[in-house]
């Protein structure tokens, strides 16, 4: 090995050592403070969870939550107690951008449903409109041949 890659090893090395040795943590970039007003909200209330995402016009995620983030566990998860306590947080993280108008998008069939959207009423915000985008099967796959015994 050239002695010129020798020096540059040793470089690489001291200045990890230096930076190690210093112990401060990098410092975090501060996020430009987003300023939303309207926006839109999609819960998907599953037999087992709750998810509620809360994003702007453009489809940006500004804040999320889950029953099973909240702690709820097992069939409790499911429960509308559990959403409303969902919205809550979620709300709480997105409040201070100013978000005050929303068009709920609901997925689903879970009992969360309604407990979720009671819960954005109780909160305040203004709801512009209501979609249920629950999936339903046109016919579905196609069936299995019948067994011949």
């Amino acid at each position: 090995m050239p002695d010129s890659e020798k020096k540059i090893e040793e470089g690489v090395a001291r200045e990890k050592k230096a930076s190690a040795a210093s112990g401060k943590p990098r410092a975090k970039k501060n996020k430009a403070a987003k300023h939303v007003t309207s926006g839109r909200v999609y819960i998907q209330a599953t037999y087992n969870n709750t998810v509620i995402t809360i994003t702007d016009l453009q489809g940006n995620v500004l804040g999320w939550s889950t029953s099973g983030h909240m702690g709820f566990r097992g069939p409790k998860k499911a429960t509308p107690y559990a959403a409303s306590t969902v919205v809550k947080d979620v709300s709480d993280r997105v409040k201070p951008m100013g978000l005050i108008e929303v068009h709920v998008f609901i997925k689903g069939v879970g009992q969360g449903r309604d407990g979720a959207l009671r819960a954005l009423h109780a909160q305040g915000f203004s709801v512009l409109s209501i979609r249920d985008i629950t999936p339903i099967p046109h016919n579905g796959p196609r069936s299995p041949k019948p067994r011949r015994v």
